[in-house]
């Protein structure tokens, strides 16, 4: 079960570190454009961090032939995926939208499990009969970096996804860009979930609220507009609840409670 685990949670951090961290803006165009040299890059760079991670996790298994045809054959997927999932976009002649983003992060999990699965080699009823919470070292250290990479780089995703509906056109401020404002709000998102999650994670509860007041006084003068007030509150909403949910998975995996002393 542990090895199940620790494959799992390495496996699909490379996953994460590969679409939200080291995924540059001209390597997506790249890759939307169908370039075979964009892919070849995509996939070595998640052929690179699946590699370091389960090796290092599990340096036992790097003298297994198992251990390079995983990672090999997990890397084939992840592009077939992100072929797939692009393919379908250009066809329905419409941008991801959100759902299509949370559905296919979900699909993306299903080869993480498989290619997990083959390393442990634990048959699946007696994976399921043994399934618990996080216990080991390792499997709380790759965790926490799960959730902060999830939660800080592909949450900041999923917000400017919902988001981009209410910044089209012109939102009342004046000397502001669209893409001034959502660089600016994507930056600041960052910093505001890693917050979250630490102040949480340190079980400091109240400093969430100190995060909120200094970032709402910092935009006070723009709520005079009311869409950016609208944008501002939908946008602050939802990356807050985002910081939360992962949080509590910490809190979970961290002290065994979901309560705050």
């Amino acid at each position: 079960m542990h090895v199940f685990a620790t494959s799992f949670l390495a496996l699909y951090l490379a996953h994460l570190l590969t679409d939200f961290v080291f995924e540059s803006d001209l390597l997506d165009v790249g890759r939307r454009n169908r370039t075979a040299l964009a892919y070849v890059e995509h996939g070595g760079v998640h052929l690179l961090w699946a590699a370091l991670l389960l090796g290092l996790s599990s340096p036992v298994l790097v003298r297994s032939l198992d251990f390079y045809a995983v990672i090999i054959g997990l890397t084939l997927a992840h592009l077939a995926l992100d072929w797939g999932r692009l393919r379908l976009v250009r066809l329905t002649t419409k941008a991801e939208g959100t759902f299509a983003f949370v559905a296919g992060q979900l699909v993306y999990m299903f080869p993480v499990c498989v290619a997990a699965g083959i390393i442990a080699k634990t048959p699946l009823r007696e994976l399921m009969a043994g399934l618990a919470w996080i216990q080991s070292r390792t499997e709380q250290a790759l965790l926490l970096l799960v959730v902060y990479v999830g939660v800080i780089f592909g949450g900041g995703y999923f917000v400017r996804l919902v988001t981009k509906p209410l910044v089209r056109g012109d939102l009342g401020l004046a000397g502001k860009t669209t893409e001034e404002l959502q660089n600016a709000g994507m930056y600041i998102g960052w910093l505001e979930r890693f917050l979250i999650l630490t102040s949480l994670l340190l079980q400091s509860p109240a400093t969430v609220g100190l995060i909120l007041t200094a970032k709402s006084i910092a935009r006070y003068p723009e709520f005079k507009s009311k869409r950016f007030a609208e944008y501002f509150l939908i946008g602050t909403l939802l990356s807050l609840s985002i910081g939360i949910v992962g949080g509590l998975i910490l809190l979970k995996a961290f002290y065994g409670t979901l309560r705050l002393k």
